[in-house]
């Protein structure tokens, strides 16, 4: 199954980040490690869709007196997101491969 751009940057921080990550923090992350700035509903649509193709779960948080009593909905990849990810990594190995000499001029 294909994965698109963003697709492959959420399953990545998803897979850096662990069990722990929520929308805020992969938003976070994204940014840090790209510069790009993702809008926080982006995340979320794609791990619903994500998570539709079963590739992440997500479980619910206990209630946080520093979010207000709002619960986290916390997300991780399954063993099928990992191989997504692992498939669409080698096939992007595979475009890349003799580029690096094109590239640096």
């Amino acid at each position: 199954m294909p994965l698109g751009e963003f697709e492959q940057l959420v399953l990545m921080t998803l897979l850096r980040l662990g069990d722990g990550a929520y929308g805020a923090s992969v938003a976070a992350e994204i940014t840090a490690r790209t510069g790009r700035e993702v809008a926080l509903g982006a995340i979320y649509t794609t791990l619903d869709r994500l998570e539709t193709k079963h590739l992440v779960r997500s479980r619910i948080g206990e209630p946080s007196a520093v979010r207000g009593g709002r619960r986290k909905r916390h997300f991780a990849l399954t063993a099928k997101g990992e191989a997504a990810l692992q498939a669409s990594w080698q096939r992007l190995k595979m475009a890349a491969e003799g580029l690096e000499p094109l590239l640096e001029s």
